[in-house]
Parts: structure tokens; sequence; C-alpha cells
């Protein structure tokens, strides 16, 4: 018999949480017979009544149920090594709580998993976010396809079952700031993708917010690509030669008198478009800089505060 243990983040998902439950008891038929089910999930400092909701499922299924209670907000990617570290499975899948990502593909999923494939993925072929949010999501994979992972799946995912070997080598990594579902993909294991359409969310308000994004979008291309160092330096040697060709051009027009001497409004032109550059490659240098000091502090990357879960 395996057991797949099934990780969900939540946050401010109070009203999902019963919808949500009732769907993977309703799954779990779809498994091969004898298949033993453990749910982790974790409630990543909600403020509202998410708790309230993950305690009753749990007192539901005690036997098959966890609650991981963080201290603080620390975000989805945090919390789901959170999971990670509670899940006991031969094999464990990441769904969100709102039921975008269908946990009908799971079984699907797993059945992969029992042939041999240790990861597996189910990519988002389409999704109804709205046409801008649409629009962003397509540019962020595609700028991540092409200077970070040549390989990463078409429209991106957040539903994905890995077999346990991967987990215990996510959890030996403990990188902050970072995509930790990326880092499943980074390892070099073969995976299968499984292309479905996102569901537009039906229960509640989606919590992530333009900020968040902002910051998966730096934690992505710093913690995967070396292309914003590349850049900056691939600039500044133009810049160099630009400046070169500008002052032997001035040189050659004083000397011949084809221009008369004053060229302020130039200067000016020429000063702040390389004062901008030097500040935002300050700033790329800033977010590396930052990463390698977060990690020399060697703070946890979450806080446990409480644990329901039957004793064994």
């Amino acid at each position: 018999m395996s057991k797949i243990s099934i990780i969900i983040p939540c946050y401010f998902n109070e009203e999902n949480i019963p919808v949500t439950s009732n769907v993977l008891l309703e799954t779990e038929p779809l498994f091969p017979e004898g298949t033993q089910f453990e749910y982790v999930f974790v409630d990543d400092g909600s403020k509202d009544r998410t708790l309230e909701s993950l305690k009753c499922f749990y007192q539901q299924c005690p036997e098959k149920v966890k609650v991981i209670k963080l201290a603080g907000n620390v975000g989805s990617y945090n919390a789901i090594v959170a999971g990670m570290e509670y899940a006991t499975g031969e094999c464990c899948v990441v769904l969100t709580a709102d039921l975008q990502d269908p946990p009908e593909l799971i079984p699907q999923m797993f059945d992969h998993w029992q042939n041999g494939i240790k990861l597996v993925i189910a990519n988002r072929s389409n999704r109804n976010d709205g046409f801008i949010s649409d629009l962003l999501s397509k540019f962020y994979y595609l700028l991540f396809t092409k200077m970070a992972f040549k390989t990463f799946p078409k429209g991106g995912f957040d539903l994905v079952l890995f077999d346990r070997q991967l987990k215990e080598e996510v959890l030996k990594i403990k990188e902050k700031n970072t995509n930790s579902l990326s880092l499943l993909l980074w390892l070099g294991y073969e995976y299968v993708c499984l292309p479905y359409e996102r569901q537009e969310r039906e229960i509640g308000t989606s919590r992530w917010t333009f900020s968040k994004k902002l910051k998966l979008f730096i934690d992505t291309f710093v913690a995967f690509s070396f292309f914003p160092i590349r850049i900056i330096s691939v600039s500044g040697i133009l810049l160099g030669l630009g400046a070169v060709v500008y002052a032997l051009f001035i040189v050659t027009a004083k000397i011949f008198g084809f221009v008369p001497v004053k060229g302020w409004s130039a200067l000016m032109v020429t000063f702040l478009f390389v004062s901008s550059f030097q500040m935002i490659a300050l700033g790329i240098l800033g977010e590396y800089l930052w990463r390698c000091l977060d990690a020399s502090r060697n703070r946890p990357m979450y806080v446990v505060e409480e644990v329901y879960a039957a004793e064994k």
C-alpha cells in the first residue's frame, strides 16, 4: 500500500476549507484500492477563521489530517516547505486551497508515479484570471523560460506531485527567498506534464497581491538566473564604448570648430541616463547581497506555533 501526502498551504481560506475538504474526500475512490491518504494543511498566519475551519476537518478525520499553524505569514512557498517537513507519504502533492487547480487530476498523476515517474507536473494550458493578469503571467513565464529554465513547463504550475526522494532533497537545501516548486525542477529529474485549464476562483478573494507577485518575480530570477548580473555587465560595456565614441566626437568637433562649445543639454541627458543606470545596477546588486545576508543569518524559514495531528 502506498501513502500519498497532499500539502495545502492556506491563507485567508476559511470559506474554501469545507468545500476543498469534501472534494478531497470525494476524490479518494478514484485512487487504486488500498491507497492511504494524508492531508497536511498549513495555516500561513491567517487572521480570519481559517484555523477553525481546519480544526473542524481534523476532528472529522483525525487519522488522516494534520494541521500546521505557523506563527506568522511567511508566504506560500515557505508554507509548502513546512508542509513537506510534516508529510510522511511515499509521494507528496502540492495543491492550492481555492480549487482553481483540479484535485481530480491527482489520481492520474499518482498513476504516473506508480509507473516510476518521480515528478509529475500539472501545467496550466490556459487560465481564467482576467486579461491583464493572464498577460502578465504569460510574460513572466516567457522570461523565466528564456533566462532561467529552458525546460520550464509552458504556463507554469502550482499543482505538482513528487517522490519522497525529491522532498528530502528540497528539505536539505533550505533556501530562502526562492520558489520551492521551481527547486523541484532544478533538481534535474525527468518529469511528465499534464496540461489543464485553470478555473476561475469561485469562493473568497485571492490574497496573491501585486507586491507578492513582484517579490516572486525578483526571487525567481535572482535564485535561478545570473541574467540580471550579466545584463549589467553588457550594458556597462556598451555604455563605455558609447562614451568613448562620444568623447572622440566632442574632441574632433572642438578641434575643427564644427560645433560651438555649449553642450549643456546633451551633457545633462547623458548624466541622467548614466546615473539612472547606476542606480538600477546598484538595486540589482543589492538584491543579490540582501539574499546573501539573509542566508548568512541562518534564521528559520518559518516558526511552527501549533500542530494538530493524531498521536502514533
